[in-house]
C-alpha cells in the first residue's frame, strides 16, 4: 500500500503527524512540534484518534495471502522507530491503554529490526514501571554469557589470555608472525608489575601454557599483580579524560572566529540584527564536547541580564531547532547560575528569556534548570517565583508531569510546596500509582512542616481535587498534622482514632 492510500485512513491533524514521523532522522522531534502546536492551537486536542487509526486491522497482502494487519505494521521500519521515539516522550501524558494496545499491534508482526525491538520493550517496560526481562536478543544474550564463562574460567588457567584462545586459533594459520609479535609484548606487559621484586621471572611460553614452577610463581604474586594493574588502569583513564578535555578544547577555527562576535553583542547593548542571527548558527555546527567548550569560552553565565532578552530571541530565530543536547548545554550556561544565585525577585529581562527558552524548548528547560534548582534543596521564594511562572504560563502537562515526578524524589521546602501548588491549580493528571507516591511523600515530609500554613492548605487542596483516586473506607494521614481524610466528604477532620 503507498503514502497516499495510507494517509487517507487519517484526519487532517493525524496526517500532519504522520508526515512528520516521516521526515528521517529528526521524524521523532519534528512530530513533537507539530503535536506541541496543535496543543497551543486547541488544548482539548489529544492524540487518542491517531493511535486508534494505527491499531485499525487493514487488509493486505502476505505471501501471496490476503491478510489483516494493523495499520501500524505496513509503515517502514524508519516510521516506526521514530513514532516509538515520540511515543517515549509524550507517553507519561497519554492513556496507557491506548498505547499498549499499539505495542501489542506492533509485536504482533514479525519485528526484524533489533533496534525497533528494543525500543518497544523499552517503552512497555517505562509504561508498565517493571524491570523484568532483558533488552538484549537472544543471538546478544548468547554472545555475552559465552564471554561471562570464558573470563570465569580464566581464573582457574592464571592467565586471562585463556579468554582469547579460540580468536588466536583462527587468527594463527593467516598471521603467524604477528601474532607472536603480540604474545611477547603481552608476555612483557604481564611482568612489568613485579620486575624489581623478581628479576628471575621467566618468559610465558608461545602457547600461553603455564609450567608448574610459573603457576607457582603467578599464584604467589597474584596481589602485586593486580594491584599493578589496577594502577596502570587508573593512571591510563585519568590520562584518557585528560586527552579527551585537550581534543575538546580544539576548536575548529570558524567556531573560534565566531567567539569574539557572539562576546561582542553580549557585551553591547545595542539591538541584534540578521548578522547576529548568522553568528549564532555556530551552535548547529557543535557537537556536545563542542558547545560545552563553546559556552565556557563565551561566559554565558557571566553575561549581563539586560543582554538576555536579544540574545534568546535571535536564539529563537535559528533554523532548524537547536538539539536537545544543545539547547540543555545553553540554558545550563545562560540561565541555571543566575536562577540559583537569585536572593530577590528575578528581573523582567531574566524572566522573560527563561519564559521564552522554556517555551520552545520545555523538555531541556525541564533537565537543565528545573530539576538542578528542584535538587539544590534550597528552593526560596525567588526561585520557586520563577518556577511556578514556568509550569503556569510555559509547561504541557506531559512536562508538568516531569516535574510533579522530580518533586517526589527531592526534599521539600516552603519554595517546592508553592510550586507544587502551582501544579495542582492547574489540574494535574495523575496515575494511580504517581498518586500513592505523592501521599507517601506526603506523609513522610509532613513532620517538617507541622506548623505550615501552606501545607495545610496544599493537603486540603490535594484531598478535594482527587478524590477519585481515595478508594472507599480509605484514610489518608499525616503524622504531624494529626488531619485524617475521609471519603465522601470535603475537608478534613481532627483524627481521633
Amino acid at each position: 500500500m503507498d503514502m497516499k492510500a495510507l494517509l487517507q485512513r487519517f484526519d487532517g491533524r493525524s496526517r500532519l503527524l504522520v508526515h512528520s514521523l516521516h521526515s528521517g532522522a529528526a521524524g521523532a522531534s519534528n512530530a513533537q512540534t507539530v503535536f506541541n502546536k496543535q496543543r497551543r492551537s486547541d488544548p482539548d486536542f489529544t492524540l487518542n484518534p491517531f493511535l486508534e487509526t494505527l491499531c485499525q486491522q487493514e487488509a493486505c497482502v502476505h505471501e501471496d495471502a490476503l491478510v489483516l494487519k494493523p495499520l501500524v505494521c505496513l509503515f517502514s521500519e524508519g516510521f516506526k522507530r521514530n513514532l516509538l521515539c515520540f511515543l517515549h516522550v509524550l507517553h507519561p501524558g497519554l492513556p496507557k491503554d491506548h498505547v499498549l494496545h499499539l505495542l501489542r499491534c506492533l509485536t504482533r508482526d514479525d519485528v526484524e529490526n533489533q533496534w525497533t525491538c528494543v525500543l518497544i520493550k523499552q517503552l512497555q517496560r517505562d509504561i508498565e514501571g517493571t524491570r523484568k526481562g532483558t533488552l538484549l536478543t537472544s543471538d546478544g544474550t548468547g554472545k555475552l554469557k559465552s564471554l561471562c564463562e570464558r573470563f570465569r574460567n580464566a581464573n582457574e588457567k592464571g592467565k586471562w589470555a585463556y579468554c582469547f584462545e579460540d580468536l588466536e586459533a583462527e587468527d594463527k594459520e593467516t598471521n603467524i608472525p604477528v601474532l607472536s609479535q603480540k604474545k611477547r609484548k603481552s608476555d612483557n606487559m604481564d611482568h612489568d608489575g613485579d620486575a624489581q621484586e623478581d628479576q628471575q621471572s621467566k618468559r610465558l611460553k608461545m602457547d600461553f601454557c603455564p609450567s608448574e614452577e610459573e603457576e607457582r610463581l603467578t599464584e604467589e604474586e597474584e596481589p602485586k599483580i593486580r594491584t599493578s594493574q589496577l594502577q596502570q588502569s587508573a593512571a591510563s583513564v585519568s590520562q584518557a579524560r585528560s586527552d579527551v578535555l585537550g581534543s575538546s578544547k580544539n576548536l575548529p577555527d570558524h567556531m573560534k572566529a565566531a567567539v569574539p562576535v557572539i562576546k561582542e553583542l553580549l557585551d553591547t547593548e545595542s539591538a541584534w540584527d540578521e548578522s547576529s542571527v548568522s553568528a549564532l548558527k555556530v551552535f548547529h555546527e557543535c557537537d556536545p564536547n563542542e558547545v560545552e567548550v563553546l559556552c565556557s569560552m563565551l561566559c554565558l553565565s557571566e553575561a549581563s541580564e539586560q543582554s538576555l532578552p536579544q540574545f534568546c530571541s535571535c536564539l529563537l530565530e535559528l533554523s532548524p531547532d537547536l538539539s536537545h543536547s544543545t539547547a540543555s548545554a545553553v540554558i545550563t550556561h545562560l540561565l541555571l547560575p543566575k536562577i540559583l544565585s537569585l536572593a530577590e525577585p528575578a528581573s523582567r529581562c531574566l524572566v522573560t528569556a527563561v519564559m521564552s527558552l522554556c517555551t520552545r524548548y520545555p523538555r531541556p528547560t525541564c533537565q537543565a534548570l528545573i530539576e538542578p534548582v528542584l535538587q539544590k534543596g534550597q528552593t526560596g521564594s525567588a526561585q520557586a517565583e520563577v518556577l511556578c511562572r514556568l509550569v503556569v504560563d510555559c509547561l504541557e502537562p506531559h512536562h508538568m508531569l516531569l516535574v510533579f515526578r522530580t518533586i517526589l524524589g527531592v526534599s521539600w521546602d516552603e519554595g517546592v510546596l508553592s510550586v507544587i501548588h502551582a501544579l495542582l491549580d492547574s489540574e494535574l493528571e495523575l496515575s494511580e500509582e504517581d498518586f500513592s507516591l505523592f501521599t507517601d511523600q506526603l506523609c513522610s515530609q509532613s513532620p517538617h512542616f507541622s506548623k505550615s500554613m501552606k501545607f495545610a492548605k496544599m493537603l486540603l487542596s490535594v484531598l478535594t481535587k482527587y478524590q477519585s483516586h481515595v478508594q472507599s473506607g480509605q484514610r489518608i494521614t499525616t503524622p504531624s498534622q494529626q488531619m485524617t481524610y475521609y471519603p465522601g466528604t470535603t475537608s478534613s477532620r481532627e483524627n481521633v482514632t
